[in-house]
């Protein structure tokens, strides 16, 4: 998938932009705070249907403005038009006003349920946020798997509603003070955990399984061995039938007010030399982490789409990379460079404060690319910095 033009109208802190794109590099130059993370943003809005940060949608609307729209013009190199055998054009537009919800639509027909838009624009965003898969909870981790499968696995989505639909109706049972929960709609909502729940399990476990070896191949590259990390996906699936697990403790849960055991406590597990990541890791340790990670994220949805496993006829994931360079020595950063300027990516957005680390990934690949800078939400295209 290639976007190919992005129009922005009072979103964030960006008034307007119209901004066509290169189908391989497209970089942008800027200070801290001056625009340039809202523009890849943006770009995942319209593939998520939602911010990066998890903000609620209306904290997007520009201050002292009444509406935003953000709308991309894309094109795919496996899905041709018959009539003119040329890449077939997709539109995606999302608009929304105060106090109204948000709108969104692809080549002019609007959704019914957004879930239905998530994994047609595949995309992986690395980010200083993701350094909540170290520091955070364990449901910042559940989020990439899930977000990650989501992307290829429509069935998936649905599983994991009817999961959480059913464990909410469970949870308000067991908080409702006045009244006994009722035997048998206890008794059907976690049938309805178990079996939900099973499925996600399966394939978590089948996701870890897949991306541990392409995110130790990455890590190793980064760090040239010096270190050796590994990844552990932990389920109260493992404990016998799930069924019999959240059924065991059901005067426990009571007591609590809410369900202490099925899928929504999974974890995924990671670590350096043997040793939990979040303790014994330096920095630079840390970001080398991440980043592996989210490029094996990347490598995981490559390889459902070469072997034709996504419902939607795509090409390479977007990918977006915001600030990645802070914290990281020198040789890592060179590493990283290499990494980004090769042939394994399709199209990449990356933002930066330093224009070097920019002009080292440009000067690594034979390839198009354009450079925009960003001031105070202001995006131009720098056309003597640009081969396209």
């Amino acid at each position: 998938m290639v976007l190919e033009q992005l129009s922005i109208v009072n979103y964030k802190n960006i008034e307007g932009a119209t901004l066509s794109f290169s189908p391989k590099i497209n970089c942008f130059i800027g200070n801290n705070g001056a625009g340039k993370t809202n523009v890849l943003d943006a770009v995942y809005f319209l593939s998520f249907c939602h911010s990066a940060n998890g903000n609620q949608d209306a904290l997007a609307i520009r201050h002292n403005e009444e509406f935003f729209v953000i709308e991309g013009n894309y094109s795919s190199f496996t899905n041709f038009s018959p009539l003119t055998s040329q890449p077939s054009p997709l539109k995606v537009f999302c608009g929304m006003k105060k106090g109204q919800k948000k709108h969104f639509k692809r080549n002019g027909k609007e959704y019914q349920r957004l879930s239905e838009h998530i994994g047609l624009i595949p995309l992986v965003m690395v980010s200083p946020a993701d350094m909540l898969l170290i520091e955070g909870s364990s449901e910042e981790r559940r989020r990439l798997m899930d977000l990650t499968i989501a992307q290829c696995n429509r069935p998936y989505i649905n599983a994991l509603n009817r999961y959480n639909k059913a464990l909410q109706q469970r949870n308000a049972l067991l908080r409702d003070e006045d009244h006994e929960p009722d035997a048998q709609l206890m008794e059907l909502l976690e049938e309805e955990m178990a079996r939900q729940g099973e499925e996600v399990s399966a394939c978590r476990s089948a996701f870890v399984e897949e991306l541990t070896p392409a995110f130790q191949q990455f890590y190793n590259t980064v760090s040239d061995g010096h270190e050796q990390v590994s990844l552990n996906y932990v389920s109260h699936c493992q404990r016998g039938p799930l069924l019999d697990v959240i059924r065991r403790d059901r005067m426990k849960d009571r007591a609590v007010g809410y369900s202490l055991h099925g899928i929504h406590r999974d974890e995924l597990e990671i670590h350096i030399d043997g040793h939990p990541m979040r303790r014994e890791g330096s920095q630079g340790q840390q970001k080398t982490f991440v980043i592996a990670l989210k490029l094996a994220q990347y490598e995981f949805l490559k390889r459902k789409e070469e072997r034709g496993e996504r419902k939607e006829e795509s090409d390479l994931p977007l990918l977006l990379l915001d600030d990645i360079f802070d914290k990281l020595d020198a040789h890592r950063v060179e590493q990283i460079i290499r990494l980004v300027a090769s042939q394994q990516f399709g199209q990449i957005f990356i933002t930066d404060t330093n224009r070097e680390h920019l002009d080292q990934i440009l000067s690594h690949g034979d390839c198009d690319y354009r450079l925009f800078r960003v001031n105070e939400g202001q995006v131009s295209l720098s056309s003597e910095l640009s081969n396209s």
